[in-house]
């Protein structure tokens, strides 16, 4: 969001950290399962890196993103990772799930290759879990449960970097324009309702 004079405001962290959690269902006690397995779990996390890339590669479309980069974009994505495991989740890992969304949204990332990347990376992460913990079902479970909600939040916070980057666009434009928010919502109405 942009304030009057064109400045952007940056989220309520703290608030964002609810309101992700509540959609993720991310506990402090599913928190507490990804913790008490962080030291079987990170050292395997750099094949579920080095994994995620290989598909990535695979991607047509993603090469422009990762050309020249592969190695640095590793070591951040491992890190992050790691994170998954350690927490917490507070309103600091909220601020850097926000900025790495928000990075996306500059290099103009398609907001898919989040949604697709996370799902690459979770296929990842249970064959690891199941390899662990397969004899245990019951704690298979809540770790898979575990990491669903813990990736949900991220890719949640991340998503929201993209719906502020639209609405920064249009706050914009509004304000170079000097439109009415109100009327800018009466066109698109109106050439919406031309395209149906």
């Amino acid at each position: 969001m942009i304030d009057k004079k064109g400045n952007i405001i940056k989220p309520d962290f703290v608030e964002l950290t609810r309101y992700a959690k509540q959609f993720s269902g991310l506990t402090t006690e599913k928190e507490a399962v990804l913790l008490s397995i962080k030291d079987e779990v990170s050292p395997l996390l750099g094949t579920v890196t080095d994994k995620f890339y290989d598909s990535m590669n695979d991607i047509s479309e993603a090469a422009s993103f990762l050309e020249g980069r592969v190695a640095a974009l590793k070591q951040t994505h491992l890190n992050w990772m790691i994170s998954i495991f350690t927490g917490p989740y507070n309103e600091a890992y909220t601020e850097s799930m926000y900025n790495v969304g928000d990075t996306h949204v500059r290099v103009n990332l398609p907001v898919e290759f989040m949604s697709g990347g996370v799902t690459l990376v979770c296929n990842e992460l249970y064959k690891i879990v199941f390899e662990l913990y397969g004899n245990d079902s019951m704690k298979a479970h809540s770790i898979v449960d575990a990491i669903n909600s813990a990736m949900g939040f991220s890719l949640f916070v991340m998503q929201k970097s993209y719906h502020a980057s639209i609405d920064e666009a249009l706050d914009k434009f509004l304000l170079i324009t000097g439109m009415s928010e109100a009327l800018f919502e009466k066109l698109s109405s109106s050439f919406n309702a031309t395209r149906s």
